[in-house]
């Protein structure tokens, strides 16, 4: 075994919410519940708690509140969430190429979604494409091809002439555009903080709906028969309160709007949880949120009444699964984290975790 990389994860591995093993072996960066010939002698055995490697749902590796970043910084942020235990990101939009991230088996896997597609001026400067309805289909063609199989709409934003959070999109060009990034193989999300934008992006096919503040009980069974998912990014929704008191004088009716959604919100993602929506863990990390705090995110959705086993697998088994990757499975490869404590009795373990494993091989 002498030319082998072999790692022993042993304590309790947690397969599943339920599947509970004793140990694994890492070789070569791949997983084996198989013991290697000879690694008595030659592994490295570390001991406690293992989790698949946790899951960023929204992440934006590239992005600061300025724009794009350059490599350094994208590194840093990268390592932010590693050092957290995110070891899978889903980038929701960046206006940056990351995909020297790719040959580094140090940093987190990213699943692109390519560059976010906004309405022009309705949204952050410098970092969607701002474009009219019209050109909707071409662009989300264009980043269907680039992306890893999602696409990223901005589905509403602040309408300076009205005053308030309004929808970016008619209705027949978000259908087009939706069926063109299915066609291409991609999945299509969309940030949506208010209510008006929700029906359209549903009927028309999304597959999923960032923040969802806007949900309500008309729209919950809405989404919940189609099956569409929701990133409630509840640590990035706790700064509206500061965003309406820094819009109140411009923009009294916004300012107002964001405070009972952000007023709500608890119930809002309890009330997505109970009628069956799927619910999985995002933080907005970039932009003006820090890079490394899946953790609280986790506690968050905790405190908003969903059970801490559910919201664990929302960062874990169920997020890895709804985005197309492995878990602990055999041949899979060796992205896990373990901790001294039972994170499935209290979700506060997550934020502290004792060993972060990738491709095989301790990195922290």
């Amino acid at each position: 075994m002498s030319d082998h990389v072999v790692l022993h994860v042993k304590g309790r591995v947690l397969v599943g919410p339920e599947e509970v093993r004793d140990e694994l072996w890492a070789v070569d960066g791949r997983i084996t519940y198989e013991r290697p010939p000879g690694a008595v002698f030659d592994a490295v055995t570390v001991t406690g708690w293992a989790l698949p490697g946790l899951v960023d749902a929204h992440c934006h590796v590239g992005l600061d509140r300025h724009g794009p970043v350059d490599d350094e910084t994208s590194e840093k942020q990268a390592l932010q969430d590693r050092e957290a235990g995110t070891l899978l990101v889903r980038d929701a939009g960046s206006p940056s190429d990351t995909r020297w991230i790719d040959d580094r088996d140090d940093l987190p896997k990213i699943i692109r979604a390519g560059r976010h597609i906004a309405r022009t001026r309705r949204y952050i400067r410098n970092y969607a494409h701002e474009i009219e309805p019209g050109d909707l289909v071409a662009y989300v063609a264009r980043e269907a091809r680039r992306g890893d199989g999602w696409v990223k709409l901005v589905g509403d934003w602040i309408d300076r002439e009205v005053g308030d959070l309004s929808p970016c999109w008619p209705r027949g060009e978000v259908e087009a555009a939706i069926a063109e990034a299915h066609r291409l193989g991609a999945r299509v999300t969309a940030h949506c903080f208010a209510e008006d934008s929700l029906r359209d992006l549903v009927e028309a096919g999304i597959d999923c709906v960032e923040h969802a503040t806007g949900l309500t009980e008309d729209t919950i069974p809405l989404f919940a028969e189609r099956g569409v998912a929701i990133v409630p990014t509840l640590v990035n929704i706790a700064t509206f309160p500061h965003l309406a008191d820094g819009g109140e004088a411009k923009f009294p009716v916004w300012s107002a709007h964001m405070r009972r959604l952000h007023a709500r919100r608890y119930d809002t993602v309890r009330a997505a949880y109970d009628a069956g929506i799927p619910v999985f863990v995002g933080t907005d990390a970039g932009g003006s949120m820090a890079h490394g705090l899946v953790a609280a995110e986790v506690a968050e959705l905790v405190k908003a009444g969903i059970p801490p086993v559910e919201a664990l697998s929302a960062t874990a088994w169920g997020a890895r699964t709804w985005l197309g990757r492995p878990v602990l499975e055999e041949g899979a490869p060796a992205d896990l984290v373990v901790y001294e404590q039972d994170p499935r009795a209290d979700v506060r373990a997550l934020a502290s975790p004792s060993r972060i494993v990738l491709n095989g091989r301790i990195v922290g």
